[in-house]
């Protein structure tokens, strides 16, 4: 009997936890329009990036998806066609693990685009691995800041042209609720056998906090912003990562407790059309309105010394840097 209690009481602290989490996911509701609008969407060939591109899409906006695999990405464009009835939906190869891939997709798009209104930094990876890229970086830091952090420097110019007064262009970065057990100690970020896995992943989205922050007053008196997204526990493909029965069990754990990719959309997409949104810099995201980061994210000493050592480990020369800077 106390046992069949137990199990009951747990269902009920369970059933409520999940009604109280889906009750409390908050929604994008700007019925903002896109039309003449560029965007890209890193990642926005599965999960919540696909989610995230095709509601933009459905606003009329000229979508750039883009990730690694030229398959699901010609896939996801297609289905985003099918769904919105935009044409004008692109897939370009991209893959964050390579800074080459990074330099070749960012002067891709700086010489056939005339625009960029809003760029979504959605794609990362979870914790497949520890070892080291091709470029001498760890994989998880790489993919999820170090090719971000390139991949936006680089864009700056066609972002710092098409921002105007009362109407930024827009820089999101995707952060987790992880970064709170992050660091960033700068000589040890990308050694392997160091951290666990969950740890540098953590790193690698408190680096990404730091950046929006320091970024931010790289960008003062410029009308291009920058803000983070943390869009909470979801049940997606990343988990897969992990052990692909370990993932099945926590993607559907977080999809019918937590959020679905759907739900985890909303809060990027708030930080991309909500025009209060675009009015800020600098800013943490969560369920749709301003929140804070962990407090070391907005150390200026630590965000300045991530900055001189990720420019040096991306390889941008202070010509470039200083030309990231300047408008088309």
């Amino acid at each position: 009997m106390y046992e069949l209690l137990l199990i009951v009481a747990i269902i009920v602290i369970i059933a409520l936890t999940a009604l109280y989490q889906k009750s409390t996911n908050a929604i994008c509701i700007s019925r903002r329009r896109l039309e003449g609008k560029t965007v890209i969407v890193t990642g926005g060939t599965a999960g919540m990036g696909l989610h995230i591109a095709t509601d933009l899409a459905h606003r009329g906006a000229r979508v750039i998806i883009a990730c690694p695999f030229e398959d699901e990405g010609m896939n996801a464009r297609k289905q985003i066609i099918h769904e919105t009835q935009n044409e004008n939906v692109i897939f370009k190869l991209l893959d964050l693990a390579s800074l080459k891939s990074v330099r070749q997709f960012a002067a891709d798009i700086l010489k056939t685009e005339d625009r960029l209104d809003i760029l979504l930094n959605n794609a990362g990876v979870g914790i497949p691995g520890d070892f080291v890229t091709d470029d001498g970086m760890n994989f998880i830091m790489q993919v999820n800041y170090y090719g971000t952090f390139l991949l936006t420097l680089l864009l700056l110019p066609l972002l710092k042209k098409t921002g105007k007064p009362g109407e930024s262009s827009r820089i999101i970065t995707t952060a987790s609720v992880i970064h709170m057990v992050g660091s960033v100690d700068i000589e040890n970020l990308n050694r392997t056998n160091y951290w666990n896995k969950i740890r540098i992943y953590g790193n690698s989205k408190i680096c990404l906090v730091l950046f929006a922050n320091e970024l931010t007053k790289r960008l003062k008196d410029s009308h291009v912003v920058i803000n983070n997204v943390d869009p909470g526990a979801v049940g997606t493909r990343i988990f897969d990562s992990i052990n692909k029965v370990f993932g099945i069990i926590v993607t559907l754990t977080f999809f019918l407790f937590f959020k679905t990719p759907w739900q985890g959309a909303q809060t990027a997409l708030h930080a991309a059309l909500d025009k209060k949104a675009g009015e800020v810099s600098g800013a943490y995201f969560k369920n749709c309105e301003i929140s804070s980061a962990v407090k070391r994210a907005y150390c200026d000493k630590t965000a300045k010394a991530l900055w001189e050592e990720s420019v040096r480990l991306v390889k941008l020369t202070k010509d470039e840097v200083d030309q990231c800077f300047k408008s088309l």
